[in-house]
């Protein structure tokens, strides 16, 4: 069995289901599992599949037990975010200095935040489809990306400052060299 392989889903899964866990508004770990997946899993496959399955699974759960079954419109630009999130964590795949970490996880948030509030805006009731009806809508999310900045910071620090640590200290975590 490839030991990292099942260290790494396993982590996903973990910080998967801590989604479950009461939190505040937008503080959970999906965009570091994303990231974090798409730099350390070897097989592109997996590093796309197994962060969207976990989301996926998680708002099954969340959305019967606490929304009665309901999905929002705006739900397929968030996993098309997520995606984007694993593109993200591949660029830095190779290079996962400190500070390439730090900009993507930045980097991604900010994509978040203009593309999930944009689909929220041109597809939502909430505001009307003017630019003033735009701005509302983003300065009225303005607090979710906070939130979500902080969940995310908090996140890519454990999943990717954890497994750092562990492959530290476990050889066999750490990626084979290519030949």
């Amino acid at each position: 069995m490839n030991k990292r392989l099942i260290t790494l889903s396993a982590i996903v899964g973990l910080a998967a289901l801590s989604r479950l866990l009461p939190h505040p508004p937008n503080v959970t770990p999906i965009a570091a599992i994303a990231l974090f997946a798409g730099a350390h899993f070897c097989n592109r496959k997996a590093a796309f599949l197994l962060p969207i399955a976990a989301m996926f699974l998680s708002d099954l759960v969340i959305g019967f037990a606490v929304y009665g079954g309901a999905l929002l419109k705006s739900q397929p630009v968030v996993y098309f975010c997520m995606l984007m999130a694993g593109v993200i964590g591949r660029l830095i795949r190779n290079n996962g200095s400190a500070l390439k970490i730090a900009s993507a996880t930045l980097g991604n948030a900010v994509m978040f935040y203009l593309v999930t509030n944009f689909a929220v805006w041109a597809w939502g009731a909430l505001y009307p489809r003017t630019w003033s009806g735009l701005i509302a809508c983003y300065t009225a999310a303005i607090p979710f990306f906070r939130n979500s900045l902080i969940g995310d910071i908090t996140f890519v620090a454990v999943l990717f400052g954890g497994f750092a640590v562990l492959q530290r200290f476990f050889v066999s975590l750490r990626e084979p060299l290519p030949a």
